[in-house]
């Protein structure tokens, strides 16, 4: 019979979520201006998906012409993650990535909130 791996708290002290998420915030910043112009035309997609009410996902965006590949692929997460705090969209699930070049790995789906299809969000 097996048992269960059990860890032990984290010593007090030891981690600093405060730091941590500091240091994501700055790295997000990072990547999210290494092309302000992409970073825009994004944001634009990303509203103009939210708008429409349907589930989407980042390869969605390239599909229907809206924004073209971005410098880096982790400029994505910045942009969603911008948007989502904006109450633009919000977390629809996880579905398989329509990109061949991921090999259907799991992404987020994402859809535009109801506020800011009413207009009164972001």
């Amino acid at each position: 019979m097996s048992e269960q791996l059990q860890f032990s708290e984290p010593v007090e002290g030891s981690v600093n979520v405060a730091a941590g998420e500091a240091a994501k915030a700055a790295g997000m910043a990072r990547i999210g201006h290494l092309d302000p112009e992409w970073s825009a035309r994004c944001d634009e997609a990303i509203r103009e998906m939210a708008k429409r009410g349907t589930v989407f996902q980042a390869s969605d965006l390239i599909a229907e012409g809206l924004v073209d590949e971005p410098p880096h692929p982790n400029c994505w997460g910045a942009r969603f993650g911008a948007a989502s705090r904006a109450g633009v969209i919000q977390p629809a699930g996880i579905a398989q990535s329509k990109r061949t070049t991921v090999h259907r790995s799991l992404c987020r789906a994402w859809q535009g909130t109801a506020e800011y299809r009413n207009g009164s969000a972001a």
